[in-house]
């Protein structure tokens, strides 16, 4: 149930030599090369851009990101979601990994009220945003009956596995991105990188500042534009994550109607209200994606009254009439373009 897109605005290093009292040159450390990679997980393109001397530390990053790939594809014959759905009512074991992004989609269902619910599955897997079928609406019965297996309360997890009910499935489409992110962030600053970005599929999360100190200026995706060539703005953020939900990234038009891949939990239809997209600002990755799903469900006044009251979080909101609001904490940090 992925969605996003952002475009990082390009600047340039600066390398400053200083001149101690004596008169002697002090030579700046040397920055280390600029390094770039792509990739294709989690059916999204993943780039990563980071400084570093060390020739292969993006290979082996990208390593990582097939790891938890086929770790955590519900698509994938043996992964941890693939089995819990396959469980029918049976315990399943699961990676420390698994069990804490779905610890972290409770903690977001009971903070929402159910707004975020990652057993919307049976819903998600009526509808074709992207493929031969996309413009094509389900069923409605069978929408409403799948509809009626969606309810987070009846997941149980520990520390033994998840247990689900038989016919009840999961898709952690909305938060296992983020949390992957924030690992390959880890992965290569534990390599030794202090400054660089990632992108994955619109999540993108900045490590440290830029060589020169400063921060990174990030575009945020106009999603009533064209795709990578409209922003509406941007925000300046260092070591933070900027994840973005909207209805430009995957859906399609009908009557009138944008039907996208964001779902009401509840009817299993797309959330239809005032928004086109919501920016989500926050410390990590994992946060700030499943609150940018919560956030745009929950629409502009509601969802702006939630970030408000989560600390290091903020948030920007663009309607389908192009207005455009942000939380109080972006008023010195998030510039219109």
């Amino acid at each position: 149930m992925r969605k996003r897109f952002l475009s990082l605005l390009p600047s340039a290093a600066l390398c400053l030599c200083l001149t101690a009292c004596g008169g002697e040159k002090v030579l700046p450390t040397p920055t280390p090369q600029q390094r770039s990679q792509v990739g294709f997980y989690f059916d999204t393109v993943v780039t990563m851009q980071v400084y570093t001397d060390d020739e292969n530390l993006l290979t082996r990053a990208q390593a990582e990101c097939q790891k938890y790939d086929d770790l955590l594809s519900k698509t994938h014959e043996g992964s941890d979601v693939w089995n819990i759905n396959h469980a029918q009512g049976e315990r399943v074991a699961v990676s420390d990994e698994t069990r804490e992004i779905l610890e972290k989609a409770m903690e977001y269902s009971r903070l929402s009220e159910g707004v975020f619910d990652v057993t919307v599955e049976p819903c998600v897997a009526l509808w074709d945003f992207t493929g031969e079928g996309m413009g094509t609406l389900p069923d409605e019965t069978a929408l409403a009956q799948a509809a009626d297996k969606v309810d987070w309360t009846q997941v149980d997890v520990n520390e033994e596995g998840v247990l689900l009910p038989a016919g009840m499935t999961i898709d952690l489409g909305a938060i296992a991105k983020g949390y992957i992110t924030d690992r390959i962030a880890d992965f290569l600053k534990a390599g030794g990188v202090e400054s660089g970005y990632l992108n994955f599929g619109g999540n993108v999360l900045t490590i440290g500042h830029k060589p020169d100190g400063s921060e990174w200026n990030i575009g945020i995706q106009d999603p009533l534009g064209k795709r990578d060539q409209n922003i509406v703005g941007a925000a300046r953020v260092a070591d933070q994550a900027v994840v973005t939900s909207g209805i430009y990234e995957r859906g399609f038009d009908l009557d009138g109607v944008r039907y996208h891949h964001i779902l009401d939990s509840s009817t299993g239809w797309p959330v239809q209200n005032e928004l086109a997209g919501v920016s989500i600002i926050a410390p990590d990755a994992f946060d700030a994606d499943a609150l940018s799903t919560t956030v745009f469900a929950m629409g502009v006044e509601e969802g702006s009254d939630f970030i408000e009251s989560l600390e290091g979080i903020e948030a920007i909101f663009v309607t389908r009439d192009d207005t455009i609001t942000w939380t109080s904490g972006l008023n010195d940090r998030f510039v219109l373009m």
